[in-house]
């Protein structure tokens, strides 16, 4: 090898060891976003609506006394009848009765149920800068962010340490992550090869992808706006299982009461 062909090789070398040691840099800092994101999230109501086969719902969703309530306001895109107004917010206050009352078992169980729920999608979003090598390929405008593009691929030697992060195994995706705050504007995710699911007969299959787009709410914190899911899986090694859901979510403000969410819930 020439000294020409030694030095392009080195100056080549250098770049991308740079940009592999700047694709770390910004995945730990994303990291750090997404957990103060992440211990925001109850302190927060918003709308939420969710679109899947089985049809278009939206939701009032109100801290209230420790878990969250879904309120439905309105189907289809369309607001509901003032007597069927009159129902939810009957069901919205019976429920809130009850949690007011509700013994201290009862309530440690409740809140419990909604804090393992929490951890098992913090778990997931946490695995996912485990189990992928991430590579910097560029920088783009993406819905008004300057973002860096980061091509994520299967991490050899990845040890998933629950049943919901086998599916990584056989996944790749792209990150776009905002240039000044680090945060996540967008993650795409889809499977490659087929990936059977240990414990549960159950395998899922390329068609399988999954997408998260995130808002700026308040300084410093961004909230999910909108996330899809397209499952391809087959049931008991044989079925063939699919489905398709659709949320976006909206109106992201302060609870009025994150205890309690009353005036919060009562003013939507």
């Amino acid at each position: 090898m020439n000294i020409s062909r030694l030095l392009a090789f080195a100056f080549l070398w250098s770049i991308f060891a740079f940009a592999q040691e700047n694709a770390a840099t910004i995945i730990q800092r994303s990291t750090e976003a997404n957990e103060r994101d992440w211990q925001a999230v109850p302190q927060f109501d918003n709308s939420e609506r969710d679109r899947n086969k089985d049809g278009d719902k939206t939701y009032a969703v109100t801290m209230l006394y420790g878990s969250p309530y879904e309120r439905l306001i309105a189907i289809d895109g369309h607001p509901l009848s003032a007597d069927r107004q009159k129902q939810e917010q009957k069901k919205y206050d019976d429920e809130l009765k009850k949690r007011e009352h509700e013994s201290s078992d009862e309530r440690s169980k409740r809140i419990a149920k909604y804090e393992a729920e929490r951890k098992r999608d913090h778990t997931m979003l946490q695995q996912m800068t485990s189990a992928f090598d991430f590579h910097l390929i560029g920088n783009r405008i993406l819905r008004g962010h300057k973002v860096y593009v980061l091509k994520a691929t299967p991490r050899k030697g990845y040890q998933p340490p629950d049943r919901d992060s086998q599916v990584l195994t056989g996944m790749e995706g792209t990150l776009w992550v905002d240039h000044d705050t680090f945060q996540w504007v967008k993650v795409e995710a889809h499977v490659t090869h087929p990936v059977r699911i240990e414990g549960f007969l159950a395998e899922v299959e390329p068609g399988t992808r999954f997408e998260l787009e995130k808002n700026p709410v308040a300084p410093n914190i961004w909230m999910a706006a909108h996330f899809a899911t397209r499952s391809n899986a087959k049931v008991m090694l044989l079925v063939p299982h699919k489905g398709e859901e659709d949320d976006t979510f909206f109106n992201y403000h302060r609870a009025a009461d994150p205890a309690k969410g009353t005036q919060a819930a009562h003013d939507k």
